[in-house]
């Protein structure tokens, strides 16, 4: 295999692991959860605070930086993003009040925003269309198993160690990572593009009459918002409604987490490419039927008892993390490769400031006022509205030319 063959496939891994490191670091803190809000005596609220902050931050540091990455090199800006957000997670490991840990949290955010919204852009231009769910199936299986490291992290290295040790272990790679990034070849932007450049599609303001990418958004958002959630408070519902220690908990859930979402990145990203020669709409379509499939299995999770509980757990997961990739793939493909890095900090700051940014602190209010497990109905509920947005915008989704194995680089 030549140097060249190698490139893309280089570019992949190091960001791939560069993405995994960045779950795994927000991840960290949800694993050992019950003990800073027991050393800080927190509420619910307060620790439910902690996410939203920190996605708060981050949706309003995406509108800055995609522009930026639009017209300067985004291996750069990854690279500098990397470096800072590692540090900030060494960080918290001395911190000793709720503010200096709100505070980390909040700076946090605003790192990981540069490699949220650029690296998808990157990797779209590796690779040619008929790729992409795939690709971005590898990509994004980062997301389950970077969250799942996080849980056993913290979880094991919190049982001997303290809270505080696992973010030492958390922020290490990421320094090593973010040099590697300046060695990768940056792609052409939209060298393997083939849907025509409309006003729509190829315009800042064009977004706003776009309807796939409209639809594709808002259907992220409500999925965010329930896999937000329950990311959040899962551990803490089987230590403290079902019985498990908080080892034990991380663990069933850290494994769960990673098992079906590297299963689920890749089968749904297979699906996608598989069924978009047949149906252009092959994105929206297995988005959508993944969450309306996961809807009463995860009910089942939720609300029963004994041994059916967590085989339930694990098909409600596989089903939520199915539209990973494909979903992704979606909004990437609604819009031209000029403005893709913009239009993901658009669809960044929609789909928190509506989804992940609320749920966790909703779900920790009705836990104060009702109890941990009537939370759950809100992920519930956001399944049923993700799926109804994505079946409608089946019909908006854009022509893609995927007959061809091997696509001429785009001439303007």
């Amino acid at each position: 295999m030549s140097q060249t063959d190698l490139q893309p496939r280089n570019a992949l891994f190091v960001l791939t692991a560069l993405n995994l490191l960045n779950y795994v670091d927000r991840n960290v803190l949800f694993a050992v959860q019950p003990l800073v809000q027991d050393e800080f005596h927190l509420t619910n609220v307060q620790v439910g605070y902690l996410t939203s902050a920190f996605l708060g931050f981050y949706i309003l540091a995406a509108p800055f930086v995609g522009p930026l990455a639009d017209r300067y090199s985004r291996k750069l800006i990854i690279s500098v993003g990397a470096l800072f957000w590692s540090g900030l997670t060494l960080l918290t490991a001395v911190t000793h009040t709720y503010t200096e840990l709100l505070i980390r949290h909040t700076l946090v955010g605003i790192g990981e925003a540069t490699f949220v919204t650029i690296a998808p852009t990157f990797v779209a231009d590796l690779f040619t269309e008929e790729k992409r769910g795939r690709i971005l199936g590898v990509f994004y299986f980062a997301i389950p198993v970077g969250s799942a490291a996080g849980y056993l992290l913290g979880g094991n290295l919190s049982a001997h160690h303290g809270w505080r040790f696992p973010f030492y272990i958390a922020a290490a790679p990421g320094f090593v990572l973010a040099l590697a990034v300046l060695f990768l070849k940056e792609p052409e932007r939209g060298q393997f593009d083939t849907p025509k450049v409309t006003p729509e599609r190829g315009t800042i303001l064009g977004l706003a009459r776009n309807p796939a990418f409209i639809t594709s958004t808002l259907g992220m958002a409500a999925m965010t918002f329930s896999l937000g959630g329950i990311q959040v408070w899962m551990p803490k519902f089987l230590y403290s409604a079902r019985g498990y220690t908080l080892r034990d908990a991380n663990s069933a859930f850290g494994i769960i987490v990673v098992v079906d979402g590297v299963l689920a990145a890749l089968v749904g990203g297979w699906l996608g490419d598989y069924l978009l020669p047949r149906m252009k709409s092959s994105y929206y379509f297995v988005s959508a039927l993944s969450m309306l499939l996961g809807m009463p299995v995860m009910i089942v999770a939720l609300f029963a008892r004994g041994g059916i509980m967590m085989p339930a757990i694990a098909v409600a997961a596989f089903f939520l993390l199915l539209n990973t990739a494909p979903l992704n793939a979606a909004v990437i493909n609604s819009v031209d490769a000029h403005i893709r890095a913009t239009a993901l900090a658009v669809n960044v700051f929609v789909i928190h400031i509506l989804g992940d940014v609320p749920s966790p602190t909703m779900m920790g209010w009705i836990a104060d006022v009702r109890s941990l497990q009537a939370a759950f109905i809100l992920p519930i509920i956001a399944m049923a509205i993700s799926s109804a947005i994505l079946f409608y915008g089946m019909k908006f989704a854009p022509e893609m030319a995927v007959e061809s194995s091997s696509l001429p680089a785009r001439t303007r």
